[in-house]
């Protein structure tokens, strides 16, 4: 009987997928009947409250917690992992006051890399909140979609609980490093109109523990993870194709996030951007001008046919940094057909390298988008 209720419920969030497959379509279409103006833009001047802002913003039409993290098993054995929580609003003030009107769609990814094992698996899930199927709430820290969850306990530590069909992740982490923002008064510009833009802020080194299950094995687990929270209305320009994203995280206490922006006719974007974060915390901000990344090696993907760059040169003279970044594994491709539709690489990377002539080696995660689809530029726009 158990699992006769198990395959029951397995058809349901299948057909439940269908369903809102059609809805994420209908509510990018309803995006452009909604002017941007009914959403708010994320502008210059935010000061972040971070009492507040691990919380959601409803008022800003699309928002995302993202987690990533490298961990180890007490005999050694390597994995990486990542687990975000999205929010795309539809209506701001649906007119219609059933609690089945749409005002926003929930997706939410995980994935987890076997290092060692050389497996990759993930899932996804697509809801609405307004029947309690999935939601964030705005005076505490907690997004959900269905039984998959991020939430602060009393002491503030983080704990992710989320599981699939014969995997998953249950986790502690501990705050670690304070919050750093990113960009410039408050704002992580992406475009070049005013409001193009993101309130952006990185937990970068989040000690953490607990358990990861693949193919129905236990392993406890610790490292580090880094989290990402953004929220604001318009983000990407119809120009701009993809981009490439690095979580660096070196033996020495440096972290550092670093995202270029490709555009359609090829070349890269002004707003390219990064961020230096020491071991005490201090962070500074790095121009597109203050670093270079350069792809040395590609892989194709057999389902997409996407040439995804897994292995880079990240050099930033400044700081006398020459590293070299690549894949623990070439295939960590997620093709998200059940919710965006769009797919793309995410996946956990190892770093060697030197400072000031001196080796220093590292982990961290490695996202690129818009190598396999349409350009992340309209679907964002």
């Amino acid at each position: 009987m158990k699992n006769q209720k198990s395959k029951g419920k397995g058809q349901r969030v299948k057909g439940r997928h269908l369903l809102f497959f059609c809805l994420i379509v209908v509510a990018c279409w309803l995006s452009f009947a909604f002017a941007e103006s009914d959403w708010k833009q994320a502008l210059p001047g935010y000061q972040f409250d971070f009492n507040r802002d691990h919380a959601s913003h409803p008022e800003h039409k699309i928002e995302w917690w993202y987690y990533t993290g490298n961990l180890t098993a007490k005999d050694g054995h390597r994995f990486g992992y990542q687990l975000t929580f999205f929010r795309v609003g539809v209506d701001k003030q649906p007119q219609n006051p059933s609690r089945w009107a749409v005002r926003d769609l929930y997706m939410a990814h995980l994935a987890v890399t076997d290092i060692d094992s050389s497996q990759f698996k993930y899932a996804e899930k697509l809801n609405r909140a307004g029947v309690g199927w999935a939601g964030a709430e705005t005076n505490v820290y907690r997004v959900w979609n269905e039984d998959w969850e991020a939430k602060h306990d009393d002491a503030k530590r983080t704990l992710l609980k989320a599981f699939d069909d014969g995997f998953g992740i249950e986790f502690t982490l501990e705050p670690g490093k304070a919050p750093t923002i990113h960009g410039e008064s408050g704002v992580s510009q992406k475009g070049t109109q005013l409001g193009n833009a993101s309130h952006y802020y990185s937990q970068t080194r989040m000690p953490t523990r607990g358990v990861i299950v693949m193919n129905g094995q236990r392993f406890d687990v610790a490292g580090d993870s880094w989290m990402d929270h953004e929220f604001g209305t318009s983000f990407l320009e119809k120009e701009q194709k993809g981009w490439d994203w690095f979580a660096l995280q070196l033996d020495d206490g440096t972290d550092l996030m670093l995202y270029q922006f490709r555009r359609n006719d090829g070349a890269l974007d002004s707003h390219t951007s990064g961020t230096l974060i020491d071991g005490a915390g201090k962070a500074t901000k790095l121009s597109a001008k203050e670093f270079t990344l350069e792809p040395l090696a590609a892989w194709r993907s057999p389902q997409t046919n996407a040439e995804y760059p897994t292995k880079w040169r990240v050099k930033i003279p400044s700081r006398h940094l020459d590293l070299e970044v690549d894949a623990t594994m070439k295939n960590q491709e997620l093709i998200t057909n059940g919710s965006t539709g769009v797919s793309y690489w995410e996946g956990a990377i190892v770093v060697t390298g030197t400072r000031e002539g001196q080796e220093v080696k590292g982990r961290g995660y490695l996202e690129m988008t818009g190598y396999a689809g349409a350009a992340m530029g309209m679907v964002f726009e």
